[in-house]
């Protein structure tokens, strides 16, 4: 029988290397010449660009410092470099983002600048691309379906920035600039949308589309790994945290305790207390990052086509349960074991014995190994989020962000864009509310809520569609697990996850991806049937003639 299967798949190999073109000489030539051009062309835009970058950091730097000139000369060399390669921007784009958190505190020295930096790779590319679709009558909406829900929330958008932050702007209070907080606003609630577009585009074949998500678990090891090595500089003494500190401020993170990577944490020891962030700004976006990373790092370890990185799929999701434990966030230890399973359930590898049995030892055995390591660490998470739990119910918060939102709603409207958006508070007074529905309630009213509802139901609809009509299992396996996402993320209220990185991020990118698998399992079907012809005719040429009696 194995040798049979062996047998098989020689075949189909040798059918598939007998289906390629072969290039004449000419040809072989032509493109390596044409390959040549292109690396001498991106060589020469980089020195271009770069000197340019250079030369206006060296005026910056006498001007006004040394931080300005790097945010200033380098921001221009990646925009235009970014606007020119817009690809290449986008995996630079992927590669920065979970970044940002450490090079904001750690080079930048926590200016704004360098928290905007990763949108120098991202809106260049996207207008790029744009333009590219512009050009070759593409459709940059994806997919197109989606496109008359997307304009009645840009209406819903531009109505409430003219007739609330507009009619604001004509009477402004001390300090406030209604129509700048009401423009970043748009930027925070909708500005990664275009991301569908881009990740689309981005991946051209099976091959780009297989080693961008060997990219992001590799990025999830990475910062894992980094996570890992701040708690045990905690624990070891080699950064001291917060420890010895009084009153209040044991318990509230702080930059003056950043550790290794990231920004403000909180690590006092001494009353139980563990916030740590990771390579993020702030410790709860390192808990989303955990939570949206369990997501691909299953579909690797249970979709990739190598064993070998299946293998690096099991590591990194194993990396991303000992950080949920280690990392002090309640919201992280609590669901990514339960999403885990939910992912098990729906994308059906409950069902698949051969591989859920290993794969669920694997994980008990890490999950004692944890508790027997860790074994203070795990009773005081599992204690703090039971405590949190009883003290403060989520159902019940959520229910009281509601009723807070509501009350003194008058118009349909809502308070403005941006009125409770933490980054928009530069430009005047802002709310803080701690969930994403009562938030948007409270900026953009009932009417933009029930049209953002509308949105993201018709993008969960048609996401769910397109993985079900993939008929490639390991493609079908990616999009079950992007789609889990998605459904979890379009419906998920508590806290506003989709409002910063990473959730913001990579909600619309896995969009895309998923968006993107229909025209690559059309590849694999073709190749497919193209193997199965040559091998007919290959029967047929190769049989022996009957002999004539």
């Amino acid at each position: 029988m194995i040798k049979k299967k062996r047998k098989s798949k020689q075949k189909s190999k040798h059918n598939q290397d007998k289906q390629a073109p072969t290039l004449s000489k000419k040809e072989l030539a032509a493109q390596q010449k044409q390959a040549a051009r292109q690396r001498n062309e991106i060589i020469q835009s980089f020195a271009l660009y770069g000197g340019m970058g250079v030369a206006i950091g060296i005026a910056l730097f006498f001007v006004a410092g040394a931080k300005l000139a790097l945010a200033g000369g380098g921001g221009v060399a990646v925009l235009l470099l970014s606007y020119k390669y817009p690809r290449l921007a986008l995996w630079g784009f992927t590669i920065y983002m979970p970044f940002s958190g450490t090079i904001t505190y750690w080079i930048g020295g926590g200016s704004p600048i360098f928290q905007l930096a990763k949108d120098g790779f991202y809106i260049p590319a996207a207008i790029a691309l744009y333009q590219e679709c512009k050009r070759q009558k593409k459709p940059f909406v994806i997919p197109q379906k989606l496109a008359p829900v997307l304009n009645l929330l840009l209406a819903i958008v531009a109505m409430t920035l003219l007739f609330v932050n507009g009619i604001q702007q004509l009477n402004p209070e001390a300090g406030d600039k209604p129509i700048p907080m009401g423009i970043l606003g748009i930027k925070v609630f909708i500005g990664y949308i275009p991301l569908i577009a881009c990740a689309y585009y981005l991946v051209r074949n099976k091959k780009e589309f297989i080693w961008l998500v060997r990219l992001h678990v590799i990025l999830a090891i990475v910062c894992c790994g980094l996570g890992f090595l701040q708690y045990f500089m905690l624990a070891s003494g080699r950064c001291p945290g917060t420890r010895g500190y009084v009153g209040d401020a044991l318990f509230k993170a702080t930059l003056e305790a950043k550790c290794l990577v990231g920004g403000s944490l909180v690590f006092s020891p001494e009353v139980g207390m563990v916030r740590l962030p990771g390579t993020f700004v702030a410790p709860w976006q390192w808990a989303w990052f955990l939570i949206a990373n369990i997501f691909v790092t299953f579909a690797a370890a249970f979709n990739d086509p190598s064993l070998r990185w299946q293998i690096v799929g099991f590591f990194g999701m194993a990396l991303v349960f000992v950080n949920s434990v280690i990392s002090g966030q309640r919201i992280a230890l609590a669901l990514v074991p339960l999403l885990t399973v939910i992912l098990l359930v729906l994308t059906g590898q409950l069902a698949n014995l051969k591989r859920f049995i290993p794969v669920g030892i694997g994980l008990g055995i890490l999950g004692i190994g944890a508790m027997a390591i860790f074994p203070e660490v795990v009773q005081e998470r599992v204690d703090s989020f039971v405590a949190r739990w009883n003290a403060s119910p989520p159902t019940e918060f959520i229910a009281h962000q509601f009723e807070f939102t509501s009350k003194g709603q008058t118009g349909l409207f809502g308070n403005g864009l941006g009125r409770a958006t933490n980054s928009a508070r530069t430009f005047g007074q802002t709310k803080l509310i701690e969930t994403y529905y009562p938030k948007l309630f409270y900026e953009i009213g009932p009417i933009g809520v029930l049209t953002f509802l509308i949105f993201v139901t018709t993008l969960t609809y048609l996401a769910f569609k397109t993985y079900r009509a993939l008929k490639d299992k390991h493609l079908r396996g990616y999009g079950a697990s992007f789609w889990v996402f998605i459904l979890f993320i379009s419906y998920n209220t508590y806290y506003y996850p989709l409002d910063v990185d990473p959730v913001a991020v990579y909600y619309w990118f896995w969009a895309g991806l998923l968006f993107k698998l229909p025209d690559i399992d059309r590849e694999i079907q073709e190749e497919k049937q193209k193997a199965w012809e040559a091998g007919i005719l290959e029967e047929e040429t190769t049989a022996k003639p009957k002999k004539r009696r």
